[in-house]
C-alpha cells in the first residue's frame, strides 16, 4: 500500500511508533524515525527493518520539541531519501500528577514534547509538501484528549490541542493536495502499560465494549489507511482506535 513512499515517524524506537514503523516497512514504505538515546537500540531496529523488508531503513538522533533540531532533521532525512510523503507525529511523554501537585516544568515538558513537536516537525516540512503539491501528515492524540482524565491535565491539553492544530492545518493545507489527520488511541498494551498493577489495567478493559486493550498493530492499521491513497478523500478528522471506549 506503501510501495515507493517515504515516511518519518517521531518517537518510533518502541511502543505505537514502532509497530507503525514496522507495519509501514511490511507495506513498502521507506522508514525514517527519530530516537532520543539509545543509539545501538535504533541501529538494530534500523538493521531488523531493512533485513526483513528490504527497504531503507535510518534512525536520528533528534528532539523533536526542539525547532533548530526539527529544522536539520527535516533538511537531513530529505537529503538522505529524496522526498518525504508522509509525516507522523508520534513522539510524546506522560508527566501525571494532580494539578495541585504539577510543577510548571512538568507541564512544559509535556507541552512541548507533545505538542510543540508537532508544529516543529510540520512547519519544517511545510515546503517540501506544498512544493511536492502531496502528502500525508498523522498527528498522534489520544481520547485523553477528547475526555479529559484526572491527573493528566498536562497530557490532555496537549492531546487536545494536537486535535484543533489539525483540523486547522486541513484546512489550510487542502488546497494543496495536502492532507492532515489525527489518531486517537485509546489503552495500548505497550511498554508503557506493562508497568501498571494488574487491578488498574483490567478496569480500564472493564470499560472497553471489546473487552480487551488495543495493540500497536491496530494503531499502526488506521494510520496505513490515513497514510495511503485510499484515504485519498480524508482529512482534517480524528479516528478514535479505542475499542469502543469513546463513543
Amino acid at each position: 500500500m506503501l510501495q515507493g513512499k517515504t515516511t518519518l515517524i517521531t518517537g518510533a524506537s518502541r511502543g505505537i511508533g514502532k509497530g507503525i514503523a514496522e507495519v509501514f516497512a511490511k507495506n513498502g514504505s521507506n522508514i525514517a524515525f527519530t530516537f532520543a538515546s539509545s543509539i545501538e537500540k535504533a541501529q538494530a531496529f534500523e538493521k531488523e527493518l531493512t533485513e526483513k523488508y528490504k527497504v531503507k531503513v535510518k534512525g536520528y538522533q533528534s528532539n523533536a520539541a526542539d525547532f533548530e533540531q526539527s529544522e536539520a532533521l527535516a533538511k537531513s532525512v530529505i537529503d538522505d531519501f529524496g522526498k518525504v510523503d508522509v509525516l507522523i507525529n508520534n513522539a510524546g511523554i506522560t508527566r501525571d500528577t494532580l494539578m495541585l501537585r504539577m510543577t510548571e516544568q512538568q507541564w512544559d515538558d509535556v507541552i512541548n514534547t507533545n505538542l510543540k513537536s508537532a508544529f516543529n516537525l510540520t512547519k519544517s516540512f511545510l515546503r517540501h509538501f506544498l512544493g511536492n503539491k502531496s502528502g500525508s501528515i498523522i498527528n498522534m492524540t489520544s481520547v485523553v484528549g477528547v475526555t479529559g482524565n484526572a491527573g493528566q491535565a498536562n497530557y490532555a491539553a496537549s492531546k487536545a490541542g494536537m486535535i484543533g492544530f489539525t483540523k486547522s492545518i486541513a484546512k489550510e493545507l487542502g488546497s494543496r493536495n495536502v492532507r492532515c489527520n489525527a489518531v486517537a488511541p485509546g489503552f495500548i498494551e505497550t511498554e508503557m502499560t506493562e508497568v501498571l498493577d494488574e487491578n488498574v489495567k483490567n478496569g480500564w478493559i472493564d470499560q472497553i465494549p471489546l473487552k480487551r486493550g488495543g495493540t500497536p498493530d491496530d494503531v499502526a492499521n488506521t494510520c496505513l489507511y490515513l497514510a495511503s491513497d485510499l484515504s485519498s478523500y480524508t482529512t482534517g478528522q480524528t479516528i478514535s482506535v479505542c475499542g469502543g471506549m469513546l463513543m
